[in-house]
């Protein structure tokens, strides 16, 4: 593999002691295996060993201590959306190569400032976004429990995340660091983050309201009157309750510093009590 080295990937960039072969092996490693053998203290960081670990020949060819330095300063924590985090064999491609100004410390930098934003960037549009969007158009294929709908999501999904992905883990490879600075300068990375934000945001109200219920079971009765308290405010306002119990929970998680543990917990009494004093229904 080291030595399948055509001039077209030396022409690629930062990346002139990966051919073709040890790319596509580096990103099949990285798509079986970025959630795997994950831990609270390093996440993806064995699978960016894994990856590393079986192009080390061709980076560092016949060098097992720089392949070792390698593979030892990504021990190191690391957590982002799977499908962007492509970046890293383009830096250590530049640094194999001798670019001074690809250190350790760099490259462990870039690693750090990144992950955030492609996770908030990816978690917005794919599974936030894309994927509900497959699941529903499935779901509605299948009424009955035809197997259309699941062929559909796979071939679909398939569809689009392997060419997006080898898009961008080629890309990153290419690029190397020169990606990272072009993430982080002019301001693409907030523009970007900011429009996935809106994107996500809308996604979640919108299944909030969708999901969500918080019944009200108040009934005024008087003679043949009949006053159901859910219905008028539905009336008025469908689903308030449900946006209320949003707000109440957004203050208390964002302004009073509640853990989900606890915010739960209090949604759990008050189901309880509310069931029990028929102020909340199911």
């Amino acid at each position: 593999m080291a030595n399948d080295i055509t001039t077209e990937d030396q022409e690629m960039g930062g990346a002139k002691k990966l051919s073709k072969s040890a790319i596509r092996h580096a990103y099949w490693d990285w798509m079986f295996y970025n959630l795997s053998v994950q831990n609270f203290e390093r996440m993806q960081g064995p699978a960016i060993i894994k990856m590393l670990a079986d192009v080390r020949e061709d980076l560092y060819p016949g060098d097992p201590e720089a392949q070792q330095e390698m593979l030892e300063r990504h021990e190191v924590f690391l957590n982002t959306v799977p499908y962007l985090g492509s970046i890293v064999p383009g830096m250590e491609a530049s640094k194999a190569e001798g670019n001074d100004e690809i250190s350790p410390e760099f490259i462990n930098s870039i690693k750090t400032a990144l992950m955030g934003p492609f996770a908030g960037i990816g978690d917005s549009l794919l599974p936030g976004t894309l994927i509900p969007i497959l699941l529903s158009i499935a779901l509605g294929m299948s009424p009955n429990g035809e197997v259309t709908g699941p062929i559909f999501y796979i071939v679909v999904f398939l569809a689009i995340m392997l060419p997006l992905t080898w898009f961008l883990f080629s890309y990153g490879v290419k690029a190397g660091a020169n990606a990272a600075e072009m993430v982080l300068s002019g301001g693409i990375k907030d523009k970007v983050t900011r429009a996935a934000e809106v994107v996500g945001l809308v996604v979640v109200g919108a299944i909030c309201a969708q999901y969500s219920k918080f019944n009200i079971g108040l009934v005024y009765t008087s003679g043949d009157l009949t006053i159901n308290i859910a219905d008028i405010l539905d009336s008025i306002f469908p689903e308030l309750p449900v946006l209320i119990i949003s707000f109440v929970t957004y203050w208390l998680m964002v302004k009073k510093n509640w853990s989900a543990g606890k915010t739960m917990l209090l949604m759990l009494v008050i189901s309880i009590v509310g069931y029990f004093t028929t102020i909340l229904t199911v």
